[in-house]
């Protein structure tokens, strides 16, 4: 009886795919190492495995393209080739065409005929002779026939971006069917099955306890005397085996959907793994030289957000390609090596996972996004003029926005980012941020949770109602004295260790109705303003709430789809008394917080003698104090520049030219004391207002605040906005 060759095809494509990318990723190596002997042994026995393989399959495209490319690594291997970029280039076409035929093989096609051109360009190279590698150019458009447009144009929702053509590249990004699970993975799930039934024996148990109860003589027993202490012991031996029941029901449960949680998790390679071709075949497509470095593949996250993470990770990578990497000839100009490199990193952070794609490119062009927003319609001039270096990058995010003069069939920069930052924000529960360094590159942080199906949540109750928070957006729940609220730039805030943090009522934000008063007990404020405070990235927000009803992990029920819109609130979850309770999305009403506020500011005009605006620079670690003494500034005309920390605060002195600088004492890097010294010995900072705003109220911090030159001294617990624009105008004369 002839075997069935095709029963072992399933085996030999997930064999494959595991060789290519080790050989992709000691292609990678091989670029930095080109010696290291042992990487090329390594690459080289995978190759080896993949054309024995292929060839008692008899899938001899597959086999050809092997041999060929297992003969130029066995010349490096024994030395009688040399490595350089155009064999580095060839070598990963040759893995390219190993990876397009391996997929095709997967999805069940007939395997095409190997690539004749590539055969014999890696023939050629095995031998020593000179190779020419071209680019593949469709017609007069520069991209890759076989790379996705899905940034050329605007789109709507990040969901019908067109699918990616050619298997090669879209196999790679699909989730796939099917999971591996190891034996002891399911045995153990099995077991806790067995356990989680025998709970259920126990529960039906206490049902029959329960009826015994019921059924007990209490007429008989009431005559005796003994009614009322008969049935407290009853039920008070009821209550204790089903409390004892109910936690040890909970902690299976709990395991139960934890290892559930387990077999669906998948890893990231699945997303990775195309970009490193993906991005050569970009860069080839726009004569840049583009390098990309992956690492972080192995670390695993939830398929539910896997599904949907393909599209904003190459909707960033294609940017980066197209609009961060500069032209050959800039770079060198610039004095960077001509070839450019990007990074695709992940790392786990606590219950997060932090995505990173970065550049070593020119950076996002501050002044062009300015002046692009200004002749949009985004912003006036003024309030342009008025926004700093982050503010001006968080415009990218704006719909329609792009500084790209024209649309390509690749990217503009800001092309769609809109629908990156809606992507992940809303679809994925995550965070967006962006670091960019002008000159030096950009960096994009996705920061995700590992799991959107069941999450740690927190329940406060608001005027009777309750509500659900995320616990990875809370940083902590405190109640503090009426007292201690102050009033700045015409909104309330609370100082929280240092810092300057925005108080919210959640009822206002909320637009509760008026007929959802509170009870008596809630009346109650004697012990003061309970605040649950969020945060997201750096920026704080205290929300003033009633009270916490409970916090343990919930089930995250997706909204339906007639409530999609609803951007407030990411998903729902049932409490014990069957009650579907909104779970809130801190990142949204952390904007609404921010457009409520800038929209409340009236702006008045401070100039100096000569009729242009007073420049002020603020430095402080705290993104919330920066922004709150920023508003109480600017409320008064004063041109607002701002410092993250006290080297950044000098650099920006120095490169500037400011009015006056205010600053905290404990910062990274440089605390404001040496910043203040620092300043004194400037030319340009001798003679002009420098005011401390902290919160070290001891006396020796004052006195060394005067030594080094400090023209004001103002505790944040006593601070006063009219106070400090008094002491800022009188000391600019």
């Amino acid at each position: 009886m002839a075997l069935d060759l095709k029963k072992f095809e399933a085996r030999f494509v997930e064999e494959a795919r595991d060789h290519i990318t080790r050989l992709g990723d000691g292609l990678d190596a091989l670029t930095h190492g080109p010696s290291d002997s042992e990487n090329i042994n390594c690459i080289f026995r995978s190759a080896h495995t993949i054309k024995g393989s292929s060839r008692m399959l008899k899938l001899i495209p597959i086999t050809d393209t092997a041999h060929h490319l297992e003969d130029v690594l066995g010349a490096l291997r024994d030395g009688s080739l040399a490595y350089s970029p155009e064999l580095g280039r060839l070598l990963y076409r040759g893995v390219d065409g190993l990876s397009a035929l391996v997929e095709r093989l997967a999805e069940g096609g007939e395997l095409p005929a190997a690539d004749v051109s590539l055969c014999n360009a890696l023939a050629q190279a095995a031998k020593g002779e000179s190779i020419s590698v071209q680019p593949k150019i469709s017609g007069n458009s520069f991209s890759s026939p076989d790379i996705p447009d899905i940034l050329g144009a605007q789109v709507s929702d990040i969901n019908s971006m067109p699918d990616l053509p050619a298997p090669n590249v879209e196999s790679k990004l699909k989730t796939p069917d099917t999971v591996r699970v190891k034996m002891n993975k399911l045995d153990e799930l099995i077991k806790l099955m067995g356990e989680v039934i025998s709970s259920h024996a126990r529960s039906r148990q206490r049902l029959i306890d329960i009826r015994d109860i019921e059924r007990m003589d209490f007429g008989a027993a009431s005559a005796a005397g003994n009614a009322s202490s008969k049935l407290k012991a009853c039920l008070h031996r009821f209550a204790l085996t089903l409390r004892e029941d109910v936690l040890a029901q909970e902690l299976l449960m709990n395991e139960l959907h934890s290892k559930a949680l387990i077999m669906r998790m998948l890893p990231l390679s699945i997303v990775f793994e195309p970009v490193g071709r993906m991005v050569r075949e970009l860069a080839d497509s726009v004569g840049k030289d583009v390098e990309c470095i992956v690492s972080g593949s192995e670390i695993e996250l939830d398929r539910q957000l896997i599904d949907k993470l393909s599209d904003p990770v190459l909707h960033l990578l294609r940017n980066a390609v197209d609009h961060g990497i500069e032209e050959p000839n800039v770079r060198q100009t610039a004095g960077k090596l001509e070839r450019g490199r990007i990074t695709l990193s992940a790392r786990q952070d606590g219950g997060w996972v932090v995505i990173e794609i970065s550049d070593n490119g020119g950076g996002i062009p501050i002044e062009t996004v300015r002046e692009k927003a200004v002749r949009k319609g985004f912003l006036t001039e003024e309030k342009a003029a008025a926004l700093d270096e982050h503010e001006v990058v968080e415009l990218i995010f704006l719909p329609g926005f792009s500084t790209s003069p024209i649309i390509t069939d690749i990217s503009g920069r800001g092309v769609g980012m809109d629908v990156v930052k809606r992507c992940i924000v809303d679809d994925l529960q995550g965070v967006v941020s962006v670091e960019n360094h002008p000159g030096a590159g950009t960096c994009f942080a996705l920061r995700l949770p590992l799991s959107l199906a069941m999450m740690r949540v927190l329940l406060v109750e608001i005027c009777g109602i309750p509500f659900g928070f995320s616990a990875q957006y809370v940083t902590e729940l405190l109640r503090i004295p009426q007292s201690e609220m102050l009033i700045v730039a015409e909104r309330q805030v609370v100082i929280i260790r240092n810092e300057f943090v925005p108080v919210v009522t959640l009822e206002d934000m909320l637009h509760i109705p008026p007929q959802h008063v509170r009870s008596p007990q809630q009346r109650k404020n004697h012990e003061g303003l309970l605040l649950l405070v969020v945060r997201v990235g750096n920026d704080k927000l205290a929300l003033v709430v009633d009270d916490l009803l409970d916090e343990h992990d919930m089930v995250i029920k997706p909204l339906p789809e007639h409530m999609r819109r609803l951007t407030m609130v990411s998903g729902m979850v049932t409490t014990g008394k069957n009650e579907l309770v909104d779970i809130l999305h801190v990142p949204v009403l952390l904007e609404m917080a921010r457009n409520a506020r800038s929209g409340a500011l009236v702006h008045r005009e401070t100039t100096a003698a000569g009729g242009a605006p007073l420049r002020v620079l603020v430095v402080d670690d705290s993104l919330n104090t920066r922004e709150i003494e920023k508003d109480v500034l600017e409320a008064h005309g004063y041109l607002v520049t701002l410092a993250e920390d006290g080297l950044d605060g000098l650099r920006k002195a120095q490169q500037g030219d400011f009015d006056a600088v205010l600053t905290d004492v404990e910062m990274p890097n440089m605390d404001g004391f040496t910043l203040t010294e620092r300043l004194r010995l400037d030319d340009k900072y001798r003679d002009k207002p420098i005011i401390i705003i902290t919160s070290r109220a001891k006396e020796e911090d004052k006195r060394r605040g005067i030594q080094v030159g400090a023209d004001a001294y103002i505790v944040k617990g006593d601070f006063d906005q009219s106070n400090l624009v008094d002491i800022l105008r009188n000391l600019l004369g």
